[in-house]
């Protein structure tokens, strides 16, 4: 069975709850069981007092806070709240069992207005152990802020000291065990590290010297040695705490509402309540009957359930964006990303790996033999198709070879008589070669020994493997995909074809990109909005301008995650399409919160004032849909689309 995890506050108003809850039952059976009630217990026009004195014990034990809070706002000029509201309802409906009492009339009142504000506690508790399970998704962020650097001295010591006074190109030392205080190189030493609490991703990162680690991961087996890259208050780590810090800050049209809603609401509906108590008692002289329904008008009209509902389902929606590894920088961005439904994409890095790779090589007959020679003439090069190569050879290439560079046409080895070409159409050419024309899109690097064409390899940037797939979720929901990138047009063709793109746009520079963008929304809907993905500097301005920007910050630039509203930590597209079905669900459930309660509210608002309602069912009204609501807002914490997002760490 799953144990339920909860704050020292949480656990004590709890336990405080559930002592009241017995005492408030036990005098309530007890009342209810006597013949004649506890106010028959003691002879006198005074019996009265016994049963207020009990119902009035449970209710200062359980609502002292309510009451002083009330006082206190009032004290600082915030008067109309739901704390005013309960104290006013409550206290009035004990003022009303008083006067009945002095009457001489029968003894009610007591246990609706204990119970009114026993139940509303029990709604109050709800809120904040949802308010606060939602907030730990994102609270697990915070755990990555380092508490200290092992700095390296000039004099070969180590000493701890505060992230922010080591310096660029200064040396540290991380330990197993120890998080990475600042992004930089690792200079000695091999590891593995969990990136669980930036990425969302359980698999281990290796890295060994010469890798580039960032600040926020865990050190997990060997002890590393890393050059200082960037200054702390620039580092990985820093600019994802203040993402996270400022996200709250930044409001969504529907909390917004809800402010402004609650503000005129709560004083309109106090003064709907006082005319219901004054005019009708006035006309009828039927002052107890009145008042006692223009008290339950009052507990009823409490707007907590929306108040805190809509913007608790806010947060349980960025949470569980963060825990996939998709930061949001505010319930803003994330309303306005259920409604996108045009996503434009960069080409190298979004919806490409970025890097060369050997896609195919021909002929197929003899596929090893070309690629033998390939490597043996390219082994010596640093050019980014001489690596692709390598990496497909995948072992030691043949040594002893003089190489030949002959610019802008290929390398040219030579070895005890045998002369291996590599390279273009002119180096064919230039040396006579009768060869076979490659007719796929990429770089072709044609291989020829001793004058003899052997075969050829295409070269061309991979396609990321989720890419189709992503495309092909968000083409299902009706939304416009579109690639803008520098590349030629040959080669935009065939990745927008390869992935099933509905558009595209070739052979632009960043500012020809900015131009494209502008344009869009210039064409587009009212209700259309524009999403651009990228991961360049390049891309900064473009997702500054756009409806929304989205980084890669797996492998994105600063300048990128910067300016993006939404960062995709694993460097994964499938989470774009992963946060849309969190947006999608979390918009659903604010609508819900926001319909219900209110259709509930009204509901029992009319029927409260034509008499048909009592405070019990007042009770019900105000925290009975406060905590169905709350529950509601916690099911964005549940499935999204075959996803678990609230999957423990590590799972």
């Amino acid at each position: 069975m799953k144990r339920i995890s909860m704050s020292k506050k949480d656990k004590k108003e709890l336990i405080r709850i559930l002592v009241a809850l017995a005492l408030f039952f036990a005098v309530f059976i007890a009342d209810k069981a006597l013949k004649g009630g506890l106010g028959d217990v003691f002879a006198g026009r005074a019996a009265w007092v016994f049963p207020f004195a009990l119902y009035l014990a449970v209710y200062l034990f359980i609502g002292y806070d309510v009451l002083w809070r009330a006082v206190r706002n009032i004290l600082h000029g915030q008067v109309f709240d739901e704390n005013f509201l309960m104290c006013v309802a409550t206290l009035g409906a004990f003022s009303l069992a008083v006067f009945r009492g002095v009457t001489g009339l029968a003894i009610e009142g007591f246990d609706e207005a204990c119970a009114v504000l026993l139940f509303y506690q029990v709604g109050e508790w709800f809120q904040s152990y949802a308010t606060g399970k939602a907030r730990k998704s994102v609270a697990k962020l915070m755990d990555i802020r380092p508490d200290y650097a092992n700095l390296r001295k000039a004099d070969g010591g180590v000493e701890k000291v505060d992230p922010a006074q080591v310096r660029v190109g200064d040396t540290i030392l991380v330990n197993p065990g120890e998080k990475v205080p600042l992004d930089g190189v690792v200079l000695k030493g091999a590891s593995a590290l969990d990136t669980r609490a930036l990425t969302g991703e359980s698999l281990p990162r290796e890295v060994a010297a010469g890798s580039e680690i960032v600040s926020g991961c865990v050190n997990l087996t060997s002890q590393l040695e890393v050059r200082v890259e960037k200054e702390f208050y620039d580092s990985t780590v820093s600019k994802i705490l203040e993402l996270v810090e400022n996200a709250s800050a930044q409001k969504s049209k529907a909390e917004n509402f809800i402010t402004k809603f609650a503000r005129w609401y709560t004083p309109a509906v106090c003064a709907v309540a006082l005319l219901l108590a004054v005019v009708p008692g006035l006309i009828t002289a039927d002052w107890s009957t009145w008042v006692y329904r223009a008290l339950s008008f009052l507990v009823v009209s409490c707007p907590c359930a929306l108040v805190i509902s809509i913007p608790l389902s806010f947060f349980a929606g960025i949470g569980a964006a963060s825990r996939c590894g998709i930061l949001v920088k505010g319930s803003n961005y994330l309303e306005k990303f259920h409604a996108a439904n045009v996503f434009v994409f960069d080409k190298t890095g979004t919806l490409t790996k970025g890097n060369f790779a050997v896609i195919k090589i021909s002929p197929e007959a003899n596929a090893g033999e070309v690629l033998r020679l390939a490597a043996a003439a390219e082994q010596d090069s640093s050019h980014p198709i001489a690596r692709s190569v390598a990496e497909r050879w995948g072992g030691e290439a043949e040594g002893g070879y003089t190489h030949t560079n002959v610019a802008g046409e290929g390398v040219v080895a030579e070895k005890e008589g045998c002369v291996i070409l590599c390279g273009s159409e002119k180096l064919m050419q230039r040396y006579a070669v009768s060869y076979t024309k490659e007719t796929g899109v990429g770089t072709a690097v044609y291989v020829a020994k001793n004058g003899k064409f052997v075969g050829s390899l295409l070269i061309a940037d991979e396609i990321k493997p989720e890419s189709k797939q992503v495309i092909g979720v968000l083409n299902g929901m009706g939304c416009r995909t579109v690639m803008l990138t520098g590349d030629n047009a040959a080669v935009a063709k065939n990745v927008a074809e390869a992935i099933g793109l509905t558009g595209y746009k070739a052979g632009l520079l960043p500012q020809n990109k900015v131009e494209e963008v502008e344009a869009m929304l210039a064409r587009k809907g009212k209700k259309e909005v524009l999403c651009f993905v990228g991961d360049g500097i390049n891309d900064a301005p473009v997702l500054m301008r756009s409806d929304i920007g989205i980084a890669m910050g797996g492998a994105g630039s600063d300048a990128a995650i910067e300016a993006s509203d939404i960062v995709l930590m694993k460097d994964d597209l499938r989470g774009l399409s992963l946060a849309k079905r969190i947006a999608k669900k979390t918009m659903a459930i604010v609508k819900e919160n926001i319909v219900f309660s209110i259709a509930v509210k009204v509901v029992i608002l009319i029927l409260s004032a034509v008499g048909l309602a009592n405070m019990w069912l007042a009770v019900f009204g105000d925290v009975g849909v406060a905590v169905l609501a709350v529950l509601n807002a916690m099911r964005v914490n549940s499935r999204v689309g075959g996803v678990r997002t609230n999957k423990k760490r590590g799972g």
